[in-house]
């Protein structure tokens, strides 16, 4: 499906059918409001009417603000696909709402079909945006930035969805070649051989189980001059089974997504590098999967990290942390970021904290997390901020080694994972520093806004946002 912005009047455009949308003031001056009103239309935020004689689908909107726009469009995509209409064209109101529409339309029609035998076809071939504007030359660009970063997202959608037999820590370290290949990266990978001089003793253990070897990717988008250097360092649990602390089997399922960390992270440098930001981006992965087996790691072992840190193993499905750990401390050691982002599907606790829409942010800079609460509203993802806590701290305190990988008590279980990955931050990176817990954001069986079922690609466009405005 092919989307574009046109700087015509929407009379002059040919296509099937208009796409409207309406607030409920509007629809009370709308020339088909009689039509409307006895098709039962009253422009609810989301709602929609199809009047086919009229070749015309009516959205209805609470506001013109950019998340319900963006939640309307991807109503209408669902029902232009599912009709056999090949093109529509709309108005675009303001250099606001073009993210949203672009965002609604892609990330909001997007289908996972790779594994189904018979893919539902759809006639729906192109969407027009009409911008009869003397600002179009900043609407032409706001909109190409925003199929960049919808684009990366679902990049990123289609990294989680895929499924466990194909996409295992080697497969990642191919995808991660090809997509430096593909944008002018560049690309260092760790294989467990350099993983072991490395010393990198937590992540190995994790994934000894496993027929798939573990390896460190680093990816790397160095501009000219960048005003700033961040590293993004993201979980990539190809699959985790909990170990020998084996998960129940209804929690197995979609276990896929507890990579999900890493493939955002993928999405984010493939974002910065098409925007050609002035921004310097170090993306490291640690693509693990962790496996039961006769040499599996198990509850009481004692595991020795890169930083020299001890760590009791208490739960082998807390295994994210530990493989982050290890990622966390050699990025420090090999690049000097101004900050270090680190993202991954890391608790239950944090759904249970903030519901399973919102990414939970932890660090200790109050700037950062302002600047990424700010990022997350005006992208439309929703972010929220879980307090660090001394006492919390103490629930990690072990009896025979530095610190355990789980909590003494199930309470705060999302802060205590970010107060573990703190023990790994350099005392000259604590401000520069910031958890994002995507448990819950990453991934869903229901669909919502411009999410449908599976990945959701969480934290590209905040970063992304985050990224340019820096």
């Amino acid at each position: 499906m092919n989307i574009q912005l046109l700087n015509k009047n929407i009379t002059d455009i040919e296509a099937q059918v208009i796409v409207t949308f309406l607030t409920k003031d509007e629809l009370k001056e709308h020339k088909e409001f009689t039509l409307l009103n006895n098709a039962g239309f009253t422009a609810e935020q989301d709602s929609k009417c199809f009047l086919y004689e009229k070749a015309t689908i009516y959205c209805g909107i609470d506001s013109k603000n950019s998340d319900d726009v963006r939640s309307a469009s991807a109503v209408m995509i669902k029902a232009l696909k599912a009709s056999n209409y090949t093109s529509a064209k709309l108005d675009v109101v303001s250099i606001a709402t073009i993210t949203a529409i672009v965002e609604g339309v892609v990330l909001g029609g997007y289908e996972f079909n790779q594994y189904k035998s018979k893919p539902k076809k759809t006639t729906l071939e192109n969407i027009s945006l009409c911008c009869n504007d003397s600002n179009f030359e900043i609407m032409q660009k706001t909109f190409k930035e925003a199929l960049i970063v919808a684009n990366a997202t679902c990049f990123t959608r289609d990294i989680v969805n895929t499924a466990p037999q194909e996409m295992h820590p080697q497969s990642m370290v191919e995808l991660a070649k090809k997509l430096a290949s593909d944008n002018s990266l560049e690309c260092d990978i760790l294989q467990e051989k350099e993983l072991e001089e490395e010393d990198m003793g937590a992540m190995l253990a994790v994934g000894r189980a496993s027929v798939h070897g573990s390896a460190l990717i680093h990816l790397s988008y160095k501009p000219a001059n960048p005003k700033k250097i961040i590293s993004l360092v993201g979980k990539g649990l190809t699959y985790d089974s909990g170990g020998l602390s084996l998960k129940p089997a209804t929690s197995m399922v979609t276990m896929k997504m507890d990579k999900a960390g890493a493939c955002a992270v993928m999405g984010m440098i493939k974002a910065a590098s098409e925007l050609k930001l002035d921004v310097e981006i170090h993306a490291f992965i640690g693509a693990v999967e962790n496996m039961v087996g006769g040499n599996a790691y198990k509850p009481d072992d004692i595991l020795v990290s890169r930083s020299g840190t001890t760590i009791e193993v208490r739960n082998t499905d807390a295994e994210g942390r530990l493989v982050l750990a290890d990622v966390l401390t050699y990025a420090q050691d090999k690049v000097k970021a101004d900050y270090i982002f680190d993202f991954a599907t890391l608790t239950g606790a944090c759904m249970v904290a903030l519901g399973q829409y919102t990414t939970g942010i932890m660090g200790h800079s109050k700037k950062v997390k302002h600047d990424f609460l700010k990022a997350g509203t005006k992208s439309g993802e929703l972010v929220g901020s879980l307090p660090f806590n001394r006492h919390l701290k103490k629930l990690l305190k072990s009896e025979i080694a530095d610190i355990s990988n789980v909590s003494s008590k199930p309470y705060g279980g999302a802060i205590t994972a970010g107060l573990f990955l703190d023990k790994f931050i350099q005392d000259d990176m604590k401000d520069k520093w910031m958890h994002f817990d995507i448990a819950g954001s990453a991934y869903t069986e229901a669909p919502w806004d411009c999410n449908v079922h599976g990945a959701t690609g969480a934290g590209v466009r905040m970063v992304s946002h985050y990224l340019k405005n820096i």
